[in-house]
């Protein structure tokens, strides 16, 4: 065998983390206390779901109950056929009945910080159920019916919360576009959901300026016909116009507006909302979520991966933006119904100052923090003074989001954020699947840094081949799910084809995440990166995702890209974009300790052919690494497809001008 074959099967991590011992005291309980436990659960719910889901449904209010618990056609799945509930009611209505009216339900901090501190609003479950339910009559008199599409382009203020439940309260699905999203982004999505209702505000604060989000809405509505009424919040005061006859004020369509709403009865399977995410190539594709099944499942992932334990005192946040699927199921739908105060911040993480996150975990008392790998890695590069700064004892569950997250990030969260009392949960799931997917459970899993561990109970996932053969340990092949799950998505909208196409076409009767891994000895899954970026590297298949853990290992290297290009003798060559610490520079010298780190982490054939220092990498406004760009980069040719997500063009251009 000679050097270039000498690879390991993947990157290897020996490190394991068992829940801390006092783990279940800090909590007030656990939900699930040991592996022997959870193992004992998943068989149950993959044996018998009918029975596991019942029992958890069961837990909250229906207004008719179900006559079959699935009705599972791949690829079309009914979840609780025939029932009828209304996920706002769950939110607010039955924990109101239940005597906690008058405690916290959502906490808003604002950006702008003067002398006396940021804005900060407390709403009980009482006092948003009045606001929720003022929204929702205003609505009302405004046309928006059962089955009308409202499209919701805010920024993070706590209307928009309201804005949502009150959509769902009436029927109305909603389609929350993020708040960064351009004009033309607007009215693609607009156009596709022909959406005739639109609430935006006159502007949202970032890092101290304002961002004009109503002159977008305007904008857009030049570019399609299907807008005809537009409710404005007054955010930040800045200018506006006004069409008369489209555009109301929120203040005004709720003024005098009665503070109770009745609910909707929802069937099960009426549409809760639809939510867009881009292709690599086409236009976004429109997701739709139900009512019944989503409500179920966000209710139980955010209770068992989080171990959120009602009156405890905690208080949870998620740092995403509601525009995000992060921000639909574990703001909003999965941790209201579980009896918990969830806590909004509308600004950026480094505003004013780079500790403005520790600053508002200590002042909360935060206990669950539910993150971005790419937001770590943030921190990680602004220094260990910031946290350091602010009593975090508070904390009890940290969490990982939207991408997988490199081992020493993960110790570094580990280490600084969570003083190593704290169980990190590097949870894996997707816009169409609803909710968590593979996730430790605070109280049970070993975790294991880098991997996001084992399914969550009732999820039947697995690593096939083309065939749907189950491959053995430590060999990479497609994520499959085998069996339905109750928050899966019911289709693309619009485009029955396509969601065939996209998710059940790879592997006959199974959804196919997109993504690829492979599981250890243990069984651990580790998501090696999309199918597309499994490079094959002289017949070997490696993981952007273990190369980038590699680099990311060396102390130089913040942040790492990978990505695959043509290599006239290796077929495909490796392509490596990294930021750096403050404390190296950039040149062939480190190039070279970098390429020589990763034959030592992985061996030889993993070594980078190009390594290019760069300041940003492109991400999307959700903070995920767009790799197609870069490898457009690497291959010196010009993007194309859908780039309404990308956060910052100059990155690109920059990418673009510099060379090695």
């Amino acid at each position: 065998m000679n050097e270039d074959q000498n690879i390991k099967s993947s990157l290897s991590e020996e490190r394991v983390f068992d829940p801390p011992q006092d783990f279940a005291e800090r909590c007030g309980g656990v939900w699930v206390d040991s592996m022997d436990t959870y193992r004992e659960l998943h068989k149950a719910s993959i044996e018998d779901p009918e029975n596991f889901w019942s029992t958890v449904a069961n837990e909250l209010d229906w207004f008719e109950p179900w006559t079959k618990v699935v009705d599972w056609n791949p690829p079309d799945a009914k979840w609780f056929v025939n029932a009828r509930t209304n996920v706002c009611h769950n939110c607010l209505d039955r924990l109101i009945n239940l005597g906690h009216g008058d405690e916290p339900a959502l906490i808003w901090e604002g950006e702008p910080s003067g002398d006396d501190g940021p804005e900060v609003k407390t709403y009980t479950y009482r006092e948003l159920h009045a606001e929720v339910c003022r929204f929702a009559n205003g609505l009302k008199s405004l046309g928006v019916g059962r089955g009308d599409i409202v499209t919701i382009y805010m920024g993070m203020v706590p209307e928009l919360t309201i804005a949502v439940l009150a959509c769902a309260r009436i029927g109305a699905p909603h389609s929350v576009i993020f708040g960064g999203f351009s004009a033309s982004a607007i009215a693609d999505r607009v156009e596709d959901a022909k959406s005739r209702f639109l609430i935006t505000c006159d502007g949202a604060w970032r890092r101290g300026a304002v961002v004009p989000l109503k002159a977008q809405v305007d904008q857009a509505a030049t570019m399609t016909d299907k807008i005809e009424t537009t409710i404005v919040l007054r955010r930040c005061d800045n200018e506006i116009d006004m069409r008369v006859g489209r555009d109301h004020f929120w203040s005004d369509i709720v003024a005098d507006q009665p503070d109770d709403c009745p609910c909707e009865p929802m069937a099960s399977e009426d549409m809760l909302f639809l939510l867009y995410t881009s292709g690599s190539t086409g236009k976004p594709k429109g997701i739709v979520h139900t009512t019944g099944g989503y409500m179920v499942h966000t209710y139980l992932t955010s209770r068992y991966t989080f171990n959120l334990r009602p009156g405890h005192s905690h208080v949870f946040w998620c740092t995403a933006d509601v525009g995000w699927i992060t921000g639909h199921s574990y703001i909003i739908y999965g941790i209201l119904q579980n009896h918990v105060p969830t806590l909004m911040y509308e600004g950026a993480p480094n505003h004013p100052e780079p500790d403005r996150f520790w600053d508002i975990i200590e002042r909360h008392k935060v206990t669950h923090f539910y993150t971005a790998p790419t937001a770590i890695r943030a921190f990680m590069k602004w220094g260990d003074e910031h946290p350091r700064k602010h009593d975090l004892s508070s904390l009890r569950v940290l969490g990982t989001v939207g991408e997988p997250i490199n081992p020493e990030a993960w110790m570094w969260y580990h280490r600084m954020i969570g003083r190593e009392q704290c169980p990190i949960v590097d949870t894996w799931w997707q816009t169409e699947t609803g909710g968590h997917m593979i996730t430790p459970l605070p109280g049970a899993t070993p975790t294991v840094p880098g991997s996001c561990t084992l399914p969550f109970l009732g999820i039947d996932a697995a690593v096939v081949d083309s065939t749907g053969r189950e491959l053995p340990p430590n060999e990479g092949g497609l994520l499959v799910i085998r069996k339905p799950w109750p928050s899966m998505l019911r289709g693309v909208y619009g485009d029955r084809q396509r969601f065939i196409d996209t998710y059940f076409s790879a592997v006959e009767g199974m959804y196919f995440a997109g993504d690829s891994a492979r599981r250890d000895d243990q069984g651990n899954f580790w998501i090696m990166g999309r199918m597309d970026d499994v490079i094959n590297v002289s017949g070997h298949r490696l993981g952007t995702m273990e190369v980038e853990s590699a680099l990311v290992s060396h102390d130089a290297v913040v942040e790492a890209a990978v990505v695959g290009m043509p290599h006239e003798i290796k077929g495909t060559g490796i392509a490596a974009f990294c930021t750096l610490s403050g404390d190296y520079t950039p040149d062939d010298a480190l190039r070279g300790q970098l390429r020589a780190h990763v034959a030592e982490e992985i061996g030889p054939i993993a070594k980078p052919d190009i390594i290019r220092f760069t300041d940003a990498l492109p991400k999307t406004r959700s903070g995920k690494i767009m790799r197609r760009l870069l490898r457009d980069v690497a291959e010196g040719k010009e993007s194309t497809g859908d780039m309404t997500t990308l956060e910052d063009f100059s990155v690109l251009a920059k990418l673009r001008g510099d060379q090695e």
